[in-house]
């Protein structure tokens, strides 16, 4: 009964109480799917990057992904540094489908994370830097830096927690549960981790407008 009584327990059972109360006027509501122009006309040229080719993606894995739509794409920079280039878009949530974390993705892939954390990426059109996440992962003797993040009505989302509270509150606000995971690798060579990250955040922030004008807003 002392548990009952408790402040701290009371406010909990409100703010559960509450978010039950909204998530379920939320889904109760006809949901507004936007509409996009389709992945695959994202531009093959983006300031001196050049695609160089669309890689399919098995059935088995697109099963299980269950986006809408994705690309798959490897460009090379007008140095020769390559840039593989993933984006999934969903157009709800409401049904199951969501974004499968890269967080948990590589390990099952066989990659295994050497340093993880948050880079922040100065991109065009935005007064403040946007702030994605940062893997160095190894897989064998290959090496690669991961960048990737949520974006969803041109908001970027690094941390899945955030992305999960933003679609409850766009789902209450705007009855839209729709988001985009995009996904950046840029492999290792020679050991040189630093120049593959300056080489990721480069193509994040050439390619940033272009995924602001593709993506829903």
């Amino acid at each position: 009964m002392t548990f009952l009584h408790n402040k701290f327990t009371r406010v909990l059972t409100l703010v559960l109480v509450l978010q039950a109360v909204l998530l379920y006027a939320a889904i109760s509501r006809a949901e507004l799917v936007p509409s996009m122009t389709p992945l695959a006309r994202f531009p093959k040229v983006i300031s001196g990057w050049h695609s160089i080719e669309d890689v399919p993606i098995e059935p088995e894995i697109l099963e299980v992904l269950k986006a809408d739509e994705t690309l798959n794409r490897v460009y090379l920079g007008p140095d020769g540094t390559r840039a593989d280039l993933f984006v999934a878009f969903f157009k709800t949530q409401r049904e199951g489908q969501s974004p499968h974390s890269p967080k948990n993705c590589l390990p099952g892939n066989g990659w295994e994370p050497l340093e993880t954390g948050l880079v922040s990426i100065a991109a065009p059109g935005r007064a403040q830097p946007i702030t994605v996440n940062r893997y160095v992962a190894a897989h064998g003797d290959q090496k690669a830096v991961v960048i990737y993040w949520y974006q969803s009505h041109d908001r970027v989302i690094a941390s899945e927690y955030s992305a999960k509270f933003w679609l409850v509150a766009d789902s209450v606000r705007y009855h839209r549960s729709d988001t985009t995971l995009v996904k950046v690798v840029v492999p290792v060579d020679n050991g040189r981790t630093g120049a593959a990250v300056n080489a990721a955040v480069t193509f994040v922030q050439v390619t940033f407008p272009a995924l602001v004008q593709q993506l829903p807003r």
